[in-house]
């Protein structure tokens, strides 16, 4: 899903940050005068879009040359189908930095990590990874990369506040959500917010409900893939889209859902004119830079099943970093890596670059200033009560969801109707992929 390139798009205007970051300059060994004369440079390539990210890229460098007298130089490439061909055809070359960050999921498949990707699974701090997020870079039974960042969860935002002087309790099933949505109605509040003129944010609902469907149909990542599941005749991940028919029918929706934009419902949600606002958790740094004394009123819960026993959070994996497999220095990349998933490391990445979901490595402290709501989330990852979105379990994403959400969110199709028409669009992307099956 390119829900976050389409964020960034829409509330920030980044200057391209183009051209080389160098390194720090080497170091004395350790105990000795003599500065080391034939000093490894490692290179990396980054996308240009989060400058925050680039900096604490390039703090964790210096203080890994520190330690271990190895340079790391940077190289930036845009982002968008731009940068993504730039990496396939520098790949192709033989031209690929010693390191690289690139997305998780479905996209790093497209890449064929076995042939140009080291295999990690080996490595001791592999273990430190979270479950989720290394099914996210694993291929054929083999991990491919480290996390960049924190998780996204895709699930409901909704106003403390609001929930408080209505007496309303998070609800653990969907029908406890419907009864809270009736009572917000009743209170003269938008209880979903809708906001379809960007229509990307239609599609929450649908991927949100992925940890439903696997908790019932723990197979349905790879039936789907192989062609032996579909949505439509699948009522657990039917359920998804029958969720968002029930929304526009029962009218929680504010009125003028289709004209409204990303930027009115991040209002509506820090205002409290609107209560609930299915959305995925990198939502949380434009409230703040927006309405930063309201972005603590914030809460967070996941998008609950029929079952009180089925209530855990689908989250999005952060992009990963790579090894080059014809790199030059493969074990200095491996102890760059290794470093970066420190401690150390890691409470450098979070001081430059807020979360807005919890860490992708185990054990790791997040900033005591953290979003309330992503606080909210950690309980769901300390049980284990986490999933990754299908787009990270499967090749298969048809390009048409967004407008068919919207179809289903708007009533001018059934769920039903929408599922149907998913599964049509998934089938025409899934051949020009080969897949077999199909």
């Amino acid at each position: 899903m390119k829900t976050k390139g389409k964020l960034l798009a829409i509330l920030c205007s980044t200057a391209l940050f183009a051209g080389v970051l160098s390194g720090c300059s080497g170091g004395k060994e350790s105990g000795s005068n003599e500065t080391k004369s034939n000093e490894t440079t490692l290179t990396l390539l980054t996308d240009n879009e989060d400058l925050a990210m680039i900096e604490a890229l390039k703090t964790i460098s210096e203080e890994f040359e520190k330690k271990y007298h190895i340079k790391t130089e940077f190289e930036t490439r845009p982002g968008g189908a731009e940068g993504d061909n730039l990496v396939k055809t520098r790949l192709a070359t033989g031209d690929m930095t010693d390191l690289m960050v690139y997305n998780s999921g479905s996209l790093l498949q497209a890449l064929n990590p076995e042939k140009n990707f080291v295999d990690l699974s080996n490595e001791p701090y592999i273990d430190k990874l979270e479950d989720s997020f290394k099914k996210s870079v694993t291929v054929n039974n083999k991990v491919y990369g480290v996390p960049l960042g924190s998780f996204a969860a895709g699930g409901w935002l909704y106003n403390k506040k609001v929930y408080q002087e209505l007496g309303l309790s998070v609800p653990k099933t969907w029908a406890e959500l419907m009864a809270n949505c009736e009572k917000i109605k009743a209170a003269g509040k938008t209880a979903v917010i809708g906001t379809y003129r960007h229509t990307w944010t239609s599609q929450i609902v649908f991927l949100a409900d992925f940890y439903n469907v696997l908790a019932q149909e723990p197979t349905f990542a790879e039936d789907y893939t192989a062609n032996k599941a579909k949505i439509a005749t699948t009522p657990a991940a039917l359920k998804g889209f029958e969720k968002l028919e029930e929304i526009y029918k029962k009218g929680y929706m504010n009125k003028d859902f289709n004209a409204t934009t990303y930027e009115d419902g991040l209002k509506m949600l820090a205002e409290g004119t609107g209560v609930h606002y299915p959305m995925i958790s990198f939502a949380l740094p434009n409230i703040e830079k927006l309405y930063p004394d309201k972005v603590n009123d914030i809460g967070f819960f996941p998008q609950p099943s029929d079952s009180p026993d089925i209530n855990g959070i689908t989250v999005w994996s952060p992009d990963s970093i790579y090894i080059n497999k014809a790199s030059e220095h493969v074990e200095e990349a491996k102890k760059w890596l290794e470093f970066f998933v420190s401690e150390e490391a890691q409470q450098i990445f979070f001081s430059k670059v807020k979360p807005y979901g919890p860490a992708a490595i185990k054990g790791i402290q997040l900033p005591d200033d953290t979003y309330t709501a992503v606080k909210d989330m950690l309980p769901y990852f300390e049980q284990g009560k986490t999933a990754p979105a299908l787009e990270f379990l499967s090749p298969v994403k048809g390009p048409n969801l967004e407008q068919i959400t919207v179809a289903v969110g708007s009533g001018l199709k059934s769920a039903k109707e929408g599922a149907e028409s998913y599964d049509k669009d998934v089938e025409k992307q899934a051949k020009q992929l080969g897949l077999k099956g199909w």
